[in-house]
């Protein structure tokens, strides 16, 4: 499919754009109880280690069920971020953004996702899939539209005063550049708001993993050649002098991978 320009020339000025429908919504509404169950899984593992700050968040959602390991290969998801990064893009971070009923988490500070700034140049995006409608009430997320190639944080009278709320629907993505600054809000319902993201980057960056040695082999063999791409099988780099002197289609850093 190809992308919607007026949407990617939403994202050049603004920072983000909304893609409506990118999968059924009965679909993502149907995601809901898996993320619930991975996100109760991991607060069971690790609440009570005072390293994890990461309260609601599950960390490499392709292993937490198939349909997330799916989403890999989304069609839609690569018609924008392929369109902005090129297609040899690979995976950064795939995490829930989930908020808890009746509260929030880490994701409330004004921050980026990205830390870098390179003027005219996009290293990193987020491909946000609303799995619930996104509302005042339940804590839809805030954004200082324009403000990705700013390098200090607004304060919070600036940003809240000329603060974006995000309202996609479930099925709707949000495609937004990382460097722009954005928070969570509250959830005042007593339900969770579910979401997941998807951060991508160019493919000479390091991932927040290493995906090739993290996913096991028998999730692996159920992608094609887009996913096994998008998981960086196509950049990974060799640990012995016996894996570079090698016949081209043998390497483990592939050619023309920007």
């Amino acid at each position: 499919m190809a992308p919607d320009k007026s949407l990617l020339g939403d994202f050049a000025k603004q920072g983000f754009a909304i893609i409506p429908g990118v999968m059924p919504r009965d679909m993502a509404l149907g995601l809901r109880p898996l993320l619930q169950g991975a996100i109760d899984h991991e607060l069971d593992r690790w609440d009570g280690n005072p390293q994890y700050i990461d309260h609601w968040m599950v960390h490499n959602l392709m292993m937490h069920g198939e349909p997330f390991l799916r989403l890999l290969e989304d069609p839609a998801m690569h018609a924008y971020v392929d369109a902005v990064l090129g297609d040899t893009c690979t995976v950064y971070a795939y995490t829930s953004s989930s908020m808890p009923p009746r509260g929030t988490n880490y994701s409330r500070r004004i921050h980026v996702d990205c830390p870098r700034v390179i003027p005219g140049y996009v290293t990193n995006l987020g491909w946000l899939l609303a799995l619930d409608d996104f509302t005042d009430d339940n804590g839809a997320t805030y954004c200082l539209p324009g403000s990705q190639q700013r390098l200090e944080a607004p304060g919070e009278d600036e940003f809240y005063a000329g603060a974006q709320r995000w309202y996609p629907k479930a099925g709707d993505a949000v495609l937004f550049n990382a460097r722009l600054w954005h928070a969570g809000g509250e959830n005042r319902t007593a339900t969770p708001r579910h979401a997941l993201t998807i951060n991508v980057c160019r493919s000479y960056m390091r991932q927040r993993f290493d995906y090739p040695r993290l996913v096991p082999s028998h999730l692996v063999e159920k992608l094609g050649p887009v996913g096994r791409r998008f998981l960086g099988f196509n950049v990974r780099v060799p640990a012995s002098l016996e894996e570079y002197y090698v016949p081209a289609d043998q390497r483990l850093y592939l050619g023309g991978q920007g």
